[in-house]
């Protein structure tokens, strides 16, 4: 029994807004949620007129280079921590960033050079002060993956270094300009079971393909993919070396056995590179490609692991900064020599936990590179490969997330196969191709969940105004002669002929009960559409033949707390008046209690 609350509330029918309004008003929503251009019209502190623009621009600059937020707050102790912080990430990046290096197949030293440039820039544009820049095992073998079908490392190593420079600076292009126009939703689309399926499939053609320094072969493919790295190894497994496998899984013997070695590491900081950057017209697509591809994996790796550290401190990371750091970071890293950089999660997560507390570990991490690359670049030369392989397989066993995949698979079964698709995508086709085909799926989901929005039918709890799912809550009870829906999601015309048919399918059974249990006929639908955020003409066309179906059948059709967006629309489209002023309400209770009193009404007539 609903409580016999008076109705006193009057739906507001003329509110509405200008187009220049509504469109501003979606622009700065959807694009600038963190509203930057506050610092052009906020109040000022200041009484003088000069320094109070001052001020406004020092804010202006702020916003757009957060390093002057935290800089002139900076103290000695904090210094501290970020030293601490800074050499601790230093002696893991060094081993680290030799390793991917290899598996980029570039020359052991551009390692290095792409740990000391990037890191000097993050710290301008980044939002972050926990995350700590360097290079990634899966954008590195996903960067020689697409590069590697064009041009081979080791028949053409300087057009390769070229390319993978040139795939750099669009990659940071591409980041720059999604961060400059507001469009980090695309990376959004890189979901939790896309990354967890791609970085366990990267995992694992890293971890086979180091079999090449686990057994010491000197011949080995730098395909990708699962069948290629097998084929390689059963034709070349003459080449292997008990030797050095025995070093591999006894890593404390490896610097007596060992017979092959990273190279040479020459002293001195990073040569430019902005004259090898190759625009010509027979490589640009794939550096283009490259650059995109690499370049959007390394943002939603980098973003999520800003924001996942910034959640333990409470602290919040902008997104689109982010992106604008990573994307002038790379630039600037592809001018001297630097591959693709982001946020690695183990560097990161160094960093966090050895106490750093703004983005200057970053630059005394960057200080460390520098003077290993001035004076001890050259002991690095006598590293065994088996080592470095170890590494490898060490790290990047970590990144196969078996408890997460298995959490994964009790809580969202299409979320499971999603990650499964990416992980046998990666593993048995290419890493690209791979990731492409499971953010597809994802999107399919999406718009799946667009599509077939989910209708409830509502029921109260007794002497309350709440009304939730029957289904999920049975003990709430209905009400004679009328049937209240709830949906919940945007009316537009990919949806709006399934909603039709799911109103008649609801109104249907409905009338069957009727029938059988003999109760008083349904007289009333109200449609508690409060969870409607927009409409569209198809779906405004689709509500006014609801209506003639209801019509028809003698059953009035009642709305409930239209949104302003909505309410204009359907008030020019004149369904407001098809349907009646005084059949929309602003509350569910409200319309019940008409409707009731109405039923009431009418059966004391009838008799």
């Amino acid at each position: 029994m609903v409580m016999q609350l008076p109705q006193h509330h009057k739906v507001n029918f003329t509110s509405s807004k200008t187009f220049t309004s509504s469109f501003i008003s979606e622009v700065k929503e959807t694009l600038f949620p963190d509203d930057p251009f506050k610092y052009f019209y906020k109040p000022s502190s200041s009484t003088s007129s000069l320094s109070s623009r001052l001020e406004r621009i020092w804010n202006l600059s702020a916003y757009f280079l957060p390093m002057l937020k935290w800089l002139p707050k900076y103290t000695l102790s904090k210094f501290q921590d970020d030293l601490v912080a800074g050499i601790t990430i230093a002696s893991v990046t060094i081993p680290q960033s030799i390793c991917h290096a290899r598996l980029t197949h570039l020359p052991p030293i551009i390692g290095l050079y792409s740990c000391f440039v990037p890191p000097l820039i993050y710290p301008i544009f980044g939002s972050s002060k926990n995350v700590a820049i360097g290079t990634v095992a899966s954008a590195s073998i996903l960067s020689a993956s697409i590069i590697g079908d064009e041009v081979s490392p080791i028949e053409n190593p300087d057009l390769y270094l070229c390319l993978v420079f040139t795939s750099t600076f669009f990659a940071g292009i591409f980041q720059t300009m999604i961060g400059i126009f507001r469009l980090g939703i695309l990376v959004d689309f890189l979901s939790k079971p896309t990354i967890l399926g791609f970085m366990s499939g990267t995992a694992t053609i890293i971890i086979l393909q180091q079999c090449k320094g686990m057994l010491g072969l000197t011949h080995f493919t730098i395909e990708a993919d699962a069948v290629y790295v097998v084929h390689s190894l059963y034709h070349h497994l003459q080449e292997s070396s008990w030797e050095t496998l025995l070093i591999g899984l006894v890593f404390v013997c490896f610097l007596l056995l060992a017979k092959y070695i990273v190279g040479p590491l020459k002293k001195g900081l990073n040569p430019l590179s902005i004259g090898h950057l190759t625009f010509n017209n027979q490589h640009l697509r794939t550096v283009i490609k490259a650059g995109i591809v690499t370049g959007s994996l390394a943002l939603a790796e980098g973003i999520a692991v800003g924001r996942s550290l910034a959640l333990m401190n409470n602290d919040h990371v902008d997104g689109n900064k982010e992106m604008i750091a990573f994307g002038m970071m790379n630039i600037v890293g592809s001018f001297t020599s630097c591959y693709l950089t982001t946020a690695p999660f183990s560097k990161s997560a160094v960093n966090y936990d050895y106490g750093c507390k703004t983005a200057m570990s970053n630059v005394v991490m960057a200080t460390c590179i520098m003077l290993v690359l001035l004076f001890l670049g050259p002991f690095f030369r006598y590293t065994p490969l088996v080592s470095l392989a170890s590494m490898i397989l060490l790290s990047t066993g970590s990144l196969i997330k078996l408890k997460e995949i298995k959490e994964l698979f009790k809580i969202d079964k299409f979320d499971f196969c999603i990650c499964i698709i990416s992980f046998l995508g990666v593993v048995f086709i290419s890493m690209d191709i791979g990731l492409l085909i499971s953010v597809s799926i994802s999107v399919i989901k999406i718009l799946l969940n667009a599509a077939r929005p989910k209708t409830y039918k509502l029921g109260n709890f007794e002497n309350t105004t709440m009304y939730q799912d029957v289904e999920q809550y049975p003990s709430s009870s209905t009400f004679s002669g009328i049937l209240v829906l709830r949906i919940c999601a945007p009316l537009f015309f990919a949806n709006a002929g399934y909603l039709r048919e799911r109103i008649k399918r609801w109104v249907e059974s409905e009338l069957d009960l009727v029938t059988s249990s003999g109760c008083q006929n349904l007289e009333y639908v109200i449609l508690d559409v409060g969870g409607v955020t927009s409409i569209d003409k198809t779906s405004i066309v689709m509500l006014s033949e609801v209506w003639r179906y209801l019509t028809k059948r003698k059953i009035k059709l009642v709305l409930i707390d239209p949104r302003i967006e909505v309410m204009e629309k359907l008030v020019i489209a004149e369904l407001v008046n098809l349907i009646g002023k005084e059949h929309v309400f602003i509350s569910i209770d409200e319309a019940i209690i008409s409707c009731q009193s109405s039923l009431l009404h009418h059966s004391d007539n009838s008799i």
